[in-house]
């Protein structure tokens, strides 16, 4: 395993610095605070860390917004700050990458500035601009993601820009090449630094359809939004012309170009288009990016035959590339919860971990998964995200994710001696890692224990998968790599299941912390979100 690079099979654990310690005292989490917290990340056994935005901005979508692609946002910290934390988690073993919003930028950032003061500027054709209808309307039809048209009116110019997400952040006209050669620019400043990888944020939106074509419609019973609100507009069209352009081949190759510049960095690309599992397949091809991860897995589907289906779909897809999973992150209601309803069970949280760690690929693990911690009920009074405070009530946006972490069950959870920038639950505070640490049956201590023995297992990190026909409520599949040849089984219901082993000698396997089921007369039976992990001969 040692001579494959290290990003082939990695668990990397996301970090939202905004909610993982507040070393400052202003009630946000910092970089420092993450310093400070390296030591408790190196103790979960993930081989890196992605830590989302933390450059300057005006944290209009906390830091997806970006006003300045090399500098530190004081409210995180410093350049030194990220210094410090480079050099520690290279001690520690882990490996950096960050995340990198390509597609636009903030409106306060200096290239906006310019270009949207006259249409005759050095940047005037920095962004996508386009004019208005005959009747002054928006030159086209896209949608928003945050809902509403894609267009603004910016009087000075007597035109519209795009916008696919927030109106304050406005899209990079990458047809310029001198805005590709800007953008690159600015990634290489970090790579130089010394990060190891990059997530690449919305990267299938760097290119838009030069004619500005309509998308077509959708039909109502095709309108199942994947990483956004089922009631959005966004949902009624086909987004065949504002995103997903086959000009972006070309820049993703002069991307990879640039990393293998520098040995051991990785590309880790998040794509959401009309078939995401095609466009990971083909944006993981060649010498594209090292790895794509979707939204599949981040959906109310949670059964057999979806998994089962989703995962095929793309291994039958993705003949060169490498995937990468998850089924949380910063932007979607927190597993246990849209699995587990109400009140999870930390088995269910338990068998996450280990079901999404032991599919074919690699693995982004959302800060708190660690802990089982269920989705955050949010007062609208105290809503942050814009997302959900326009969806509200049908949909209550992505704040109830993003709550801060829970060290200690005190008052503040030991993330900050001010009042957070969103509530921590009294649910959260009950599951802090504090509280954690100390019981051996514990979520935390479970996930420590699946990560060491996950290590030691070829066939898991790097090896093929070949699901079982298996009925619900039971996934089943096998991987094998270098000799060894492993069964693995999830129970995804919260009732005792069976699974009839396949033909052969298998020996249960323990030591990864999950228990080991019953076998008898060539069944296994498996307790309530039960695992069975089994070894052929």
């Amino acid at each position: 395993m040692s001579e494959s690079p290290w990003w082939r099979g990695a668990v990397i654990y996301q970090i939202y610095p905004r909610s993982f310690l507040d070393a400052s005292g202003d009630g946000v989490g910092d970089l420092p605070g993450i310093i400070d917290r390296l030591d408790y990340v190196a103790s979960l056994g993930v081989d890196a860390i992605w830590i989302s935005p933390f450059f300057k901005s005006p944290m209009a979508d906390f830091g997806y917004d970006i006003a300045d692609y090399r500098q530190v946002d004081p409210l995180f910290g410093s350049l030194e700050d990220f210094d410090r934390l480079l050099a520690k988690a290279h001690s520690l073993g882990i490996r950096v990458m960050i995340d990198q919003v390509l597609s636009h930028t903030s409106a306060e950032h200096e290239w906006f500035r310019q270009s949207r003061l006259s249409r005759d500027n050095p940047r005037a054709d920095w962004y996508v601009w386009a004019d208005p209808a005959q009747d002054g309307t928006a030159p086209n039809n896209w949608m928003s993601l945050f809902g509403g048209v894609a267009w603004q009116w910016e009087p000075r110019r007597e035109q519209y820009y795009l916008h696919n997400f927030l109106t304050s952040q406005p899209d990079l006209n990458f047809h310029n090449p001198e805005v590709q050669a800007a953008v690159l620019d600015n990634v290489e400043f970090w790579l130089a630094r010394g990060v190891d990888g990059l997530r690449l944020d919305a990267i299938n939106f760097c290119f838009h359809d030069p004619q500005l074509r309509d998308n077509p419609p959708k039909p109502k019973e095709m309108r199942t939004g994947r990483g956004f609100s089922p009631d959005n507009p966004y949902a009624y069209q086909y987004h065949w012309y504002n995103n997903t352009r086959p000009e972006n081949i070309p820049f993703l190759e002069d991307l990879r170009a640039l990393l293998d510049r520098y040995p051991g960095t990785a590309a880790l690309g998040e794509i959401s288009s009309e078939d995401s599992l095609a466009t990971t397949a083909e944006y993981t091809s060649g010498q594209r990016l090292h790895m794509g991860y979707s939204f599949e897995l981040l959906v109310d589907d949670f059964s057999v035959d979806y998994i089962r289906g989703t995962v095929s779909r793309l291994e039958a897809a993705m003949t060169e590339g490498w995937p990468c999973w998850a089924v949380s992150n910063h932007d979607v209601q927190r597993a246990v919860s849209r699995w587990g309803g109400q009140d999870p069970s930390p088995a269910l949280a338990k068998m996450l971990v280990a079901m999404v760690c032991s599919l074919r690929g690699s693995v982004c693990l959302y800060q708190g998964e660690e802990l089982g911690l269920p989705e955050a009920e949010v007062p609208f009074e105290a809503l942050q995200d814009p997302y959900g405070i326009t969806f509200w009530p049908n949909f209550k946006g992505r704040d109830g994710c993003r709550t801060p972490m829970p060290w200690t069950g005190a008052a503040d959870a030991g993330f900050s001696a001010a009042a957070p920038w969103l509530p921590v639950p009294e649910a959260h505070r009950a599951l802090a890692v504090e509280r954690q640490e100390a019981d051996p049956d514990s979520v935390l201590n479970a996930f420590r224990a699946f990560m060491r023995w996950r290590r030691t297992q070829p066939a898991l990190v790097q090896g093929s998968i070949a699901f079982l026909a298996t009925g619900e409520p039971v996934l089943a599949f096998v991987r094998e790599h270098a000799g060894q040849r492993l069964l693995a089984a999830f129970n995804l219901s919260a009732a005792p299941a069976t699974l009839a082993l396949p033909e052969g000698a298998w020996t249960v396997l323990d030591g990864h912390g999950l228990g080991a089921p019953a076998v008898a007369g060539g069944q296994a039976t498996l307790p309530a979100y039960g695992v069975l992990f089994a070894a052929a001969g």
